[in-house]
């Protein structure tokens, strides 16, 4: 009741400063449609123009909304195309609130929102240096570098509150309002509450509890040449890890689609992801089209789990004890400043950068030997974009990690075909390289990890259809990976990945849509077996999307259906918090069906989602997403969106 009444008492606060202040409206150059937003060859420009549409209705009330309380980029920015986008008011997808949903299920989880995930494709990671490892709970996690920054002519608030079916609950607030039109500051909070779907005790026994929050701010002077964007963002997230269902082998009287009355392995262990991260962009136009910019970052990441040996608990453990016998607390702290200084500008239509860019940081763990171990890494790279049109493009940018990493990355854009090319030598994680847990201990040296990647797309645009067929080849080798006694290892030989696809968007007579993903996975070469990746995936959604009641209410109504063929999935060790490859648990496939109803009122948002609408109508019992781990049974979600702009 306590962190209802504060979350509650939060909101109530800020809607009261809202007339506190007065701001001037900033007047808009043209309107805008969707998410696709507009977009302004050169900030500056944006600044300066004053022949914007004004925001007065045909009765002259001033008139907020979405198309007054725009947000953009930090990217976009810094390569001077910056784009302005409209909030999203749309329905499509709107019933997949959560992380794993939202991004079409191409994540492996452990059954429940909230819970460590890692991508079901291979994934070439965007930083090549030296990065922590534990980047199970990244796709929960707000990036300070990714984030939006607003430009409102009102106070802007947005409000989300999910209720899944089972007690599983989510809650987001975010609050923006321009000090003054070249001033903005913000703020949002985001809290989970998600019961755990297999042997709760009570109500309120929570799998998942987070609490985040973050600030930001951005701003530009009078005449464009300088702008500042800035932003805080912590976030402490907690899994009480629960080990899986105990297997039938194991225990007899343990069976595995019964869900709150599972018996699981772990009742008092948890892991917990605390982050806290600074971050600083900003820029000045020296006139000519150069411009200095400079990015400042300071991350802190602290990882712990805990378990109490002296329970039950111990049985899922290994028997070995490295650290201590009656408990486990296995900690890692992961800190780094990086600093990224460099030139930019756009000449004849090709917008150019190069930058130095130095991280320092450090691993810190109570059981290392020298209790951490500290990195330092330069960095030097640019980037070239030159738009030969409207739908022409070409761009290039590679880094280089002094010495022996780097990445180069190349992408063609045309109005019927785009391709992309990375080639990559990119560094293990700190924990692949040193770790010192409770219960596994391993120090290497492992060679960096290569990448030679091949994206392709053609576009295929007709009156109701649109089609995306698509292919990627990637070639891996010195891939490191937790094996099957769930150590750390490099592979020896070399993986490649051929995996065609198709994305088709369908309009079916005036009112009914159907929108299709089917990817095929083919893995070859010595290294194939340390990738673990369904062979087909496919997720199809069949629906009604049409206004009624005399266009006073957008609703779409509709079924999800996806599918993954069987495989050998990685199984989760929770001491260490990583996936690892196991040979004897087939998750088999099983097509799993969604019913959902999402509509809209003005700008109201509300969706029903039906959650595994096919329990009891298969052969099997249910699904499983992780060896030893069920997926969802069948109940009821619920939420609401809504904005308020003025």
């Amino acid at each position: 009741m306590i962190r209802k009444g504060l979350v509650f008492g939060v909101l109530f606060a800020l809607l009261a400063v809202q007339s506190l202040f007065a701001q001037r409206p900033i007047p808009q150059n043209q309107t805008n449609t969707g998410r696709s937003g507009r977009e302004n060859v050169d900030p500056e420009e944006e600044v300066a123009d004053e022949g914007r549409k004004s925001l007065l209705d045909d009765s002259t009330r001033m008139v907020y909304g979405p198309k007054t309380s725009l947000f953009y980029f930090e990217k976009d920015l810094k390569r001077n195309r910056l784009r302005l986008y409209e909030q999203d008011t749309s329905l499509t997808n709107f019933h997949n609130y959560d992380p794993v949903a939202k991004d079409g299920w191409k994540y492996q989880d452990l059954g429940n929102i909230g819970t460590n995930a890692k991508p079901v494709f291979y994934e070439i990671p965007e930083t090549i240096g030296l990065r922590s490892g534990f980047q199970g709970y990244d796709l929960y996690y707000q990036d300070p570098a990714k984030r939006r920054y607003f430009d409102t002519k009102s106070p802007f608030t947005e409000m989300s509150a999910f209720f899944g079916g089972g007690n599983r609950n989510m809650l987001d607030i975010a609050f923006s309002r321009n000090v003054n039109p070249r001033w903005n500051l913000g703020v949002e909070l985001h809290t989970e509450r998600i019961r755990k779907t297999l042997n709760p005790v009570d109500r309120d026994d929570h799998m998942t509890e987070q609490n985040a929050y973050a600030f930001h701010t951005n701003y530009r002077s009078e005449n464009g040449k300088y702008w500042l964007l800035g932003s805080f963002s912590r976030m402490r997230h907690v899994v009480y890890e629960i080990g899986g269902i105990i297997p039938p082998e194991v225990d007899p009287t343990s069976l595995y689609f019964t869900y709150e009355d599972a018996k699981v392995w772990l009742q008092n262990s948890r892991a917990r992801d605390l982050r806290q991260d600074y971050h600083v962009y900003h820029e000045y136009k020296l006139g000519n089209g150069l411009q200095l910019y400079h990015t400042l970052d300071n991350r802190n990441q602290n990882v712990v789990f805990e378990s109490d040996l002296t329970t039950s608990d111990s049985l899922f453990f290994n028997q070995e004890r490295l650290n201590s016998d009656d408990s486990t607390r296995n900690e890692s702290d992961f800190a780094e400043w990086k600093n990224e200084f460099g030139i930019k500008g756009s000449y004849r239509g090709f917008y150019y950068n190069a930058y130095t860019k130095v991280r320092n940081g450090r691993m810190e763990s109570p059981y290392f030997p020298d209790k951490k171990e500290a990195f330092n890494e330069v960095y030097i790279g640019g980037e070239l974009i030159g738009n030969i049109s409207e739908k022409w493009a070409l761009s290039a940018d590679g880094e280089y990690l002094i010495p022996g990493a780097f990445r180069i990355h190349g992408l063609f854009v045309s109005p019927w075909l785009e391709l992309e090319y990375t080639k990559a030598l990119y560094k293990p994680t700190s924990q692949q390289q040193m770790y010192y847990g409770n219960h596994y201990q391993w120090e290497n040296d492992f060679d960096n990890i290569g990448v030679d990647q091949v994206k392709g797309r053609i576009k295929l645009d007709f009156k109701k259809i649109s089609l995306r067929p698509n292919l990627t080849i990637s070639r891996v080798n010195n891939y490191v990976f937790f094996n099957e006694e769930k150590i750390a290892t490099q592979a020896t030989g070399q993986a490649f990945m051929l995996m065609p696809g198709v994305i088709a968007n369908i309009q079916i007579g005036k009112k009914f849509r159907w929108d299709s993903e089917v990817i095929f996975t083919e893995v070859s070469g010595d290294g194939a077996d340390n990738f673990r990746i369904p062979q087909l995936y496919a997720n199809t959604r069949f629906y009604f999307d049409s206004p009624m009641f005399n266009e006073n209410v957008f609703v779409q109504l509709g079924i999800d259906l996806r599918y993954k063929s069987s495989y050998y999935a990685e199984a989760y060790n929770p001491s260490f918090q990583q996936y690892y490859l196991q040979n004897t648990f087939d998750v088999y496939a099983y097509p799993v069906a969604d019913l959902f109803l999402d509509f809209r009122i003005n700008r109201t948002r509300v969706l029903f989602k039906y959650n595994h609408l096919n329990a009891g109508l298969m052969e099997q019992e249910g699904y499983f997403v992780t060896p030893d781990y069920t997926g969802y049974r069948s109940f009821l979600d619920l939420g609401i969106t809504w904005y308020l702009f003025d």
